[in-house]
């Protein structure tokens, strides 16, 4: 938004060209997402203590959670606001991937907070069915992949790419709408199993933004990305806007998510975020990086599997708890530990997925 008004006093003012620099709006994205969240956060942590929105902790959950019962939820709000607030300030809003962008992180924020009302008005931790939820998951990233069919300006952008292997991908055609459901709906809901302690979700949220708005930037960079070997696509790199809007955020909301949470942000912060990662990660097409840097979301998530597979099988459980994290819990590990080693073995997996920049 504010672009058109810098290029308006550009006549007048000549500093007011800097605006035009992708990486400078990048960085004022991540700046405004911050401050709003830091400005916010307080008066949003105020306003759900006073009107009682408070987590209800899980019976067959870890009984060291019990202390964490009232704790205001729903800050997922404050998250996707500042991400939308920062991407319409500061990104070309004539760029149709941005326009996706959000409207996905927003449609699946919805479908979490309706999740996230339903848990607290019916005081349980049930909230909608798991059909109902998956439903309108599925109707989002759906629509999400008929847009990136339709969209597409040839073939290769209906491909997958093979990662650190120059000018190889696998061409999908019609079967792209299924590819980029499964790895928006899978991306959203391996993010929500994720979030199960205080801050453990959040900063490998921040991390994989930081990184997808790395790849962003190359995609739409004609230079970088002939040079790296990448496909160039044009317009793709404003998302880097969003990308750092998303970082941006998630370390404000840290601020007030980290041990011991003064807020949790919900299954309306969780699916949203989620989903915005796996729609970036589609549009750009980094879809199996996505997997190497989001490998603790990918943990979680096959350790649910498994646990619900072998016990059905056999009879027991492989781990002590599912998700992964509630088993380390149970192992006797301090939440604490549990939170920043998973922080750096996310940090190392998003450092080996940039490496792949190169490594072609």
């Amino acid at each position: 938004m504010l672009i058109y008004l810098a290029h308006l006093l550009e006549p007048a003012y000549s500093g007011f060209r800097v605006f035009q620099f992708l990486t400078f709006r990048a960085i004022l994205g991540v700046l405004t997402a911050m401050v709003f969240s830091f400005v916010c956060g307080p008066i949003m942590i105020r306003k759900l203590t006073f009107h009682q929105i408070g987590q209800f902790v899980r019976d067959d959950g870890p009984q060291s959670h019990l202390v964490k019962a009232g704790t205001p939820t729903m800050g997922g709000t404050l998250i996707l606001v500042a991400v939308i607030i920062s991407t319409l300030l500061w990104a070309n809003l004539a760029n149709g991937w941005v326009w996706l962008a959000l409207l996905v992180t927003a449609g699946f924020g919805a479908i979490g907070f309706v999740d996230d009302y339903r848990k607290l008005k019916l005081g349980n931790s049930k909230g909608l069915s798991a059909r109902a939820k998956y439903g309108l998951q599925s109707a989002v990233g759906l629509a999400a992949g008929l847009w990136l069919y339709l969209a597409a300006a040839s073939p290769a952008e209906t491909s997958v790419l093979i990662p650190m292997v120059k000018h190889v991908a696998i061409p999908l055609g019609a079967g792209y709408i299924l590819w980029a459901y499964i790895v928006i709906v899978g991306s959203s809901n391996a993010v929500n199993l994720t979030d199960g302690l205080d801050g453990l979700a959040i900063m490998p949220c921040v991390l994989v933004a930081s990184a997808l708005a790395i790849f962003a930037y190359v995609t739409g960079n004609a230079q970088f990305s002939s040079y790296l070997g990448f496909s160039y696509i044009p317009g793709v790199g404003e998302l880097a806007i969003f990308c750092t809007a998303i970082a941006g955020a998630g370390l404000g909301f840290l601020w007030f998510n980290a041990y011991p949470a003064q807020v949790f942000m919900g299954d309306v912060g969780a699916l949203g975020l989620g989903a915005a990662l796996g729609v970036v990660a589609v549009i750009v097409r980094q879809e199996l990086i996505l997997v190497v840097m989001g490998g603790i979301f990918v943990a979680e998530t096959v350790s649910v599997i498994l646990q619900v597979a072998t016990f059905k099988l056999t009879g027991k459980r492989m781990f002590r708890m599912a998700p992964l994290h509630h088993h380390f819990e149970l192992k006797g590990w301090a939440e604490p530990k549990i939170i920043v080693r998973f922080w750096i073995i996310t940090l190392v997996l998003v450092l080996i997925g940039l490496s792949t920049l190169k490594i072609r």
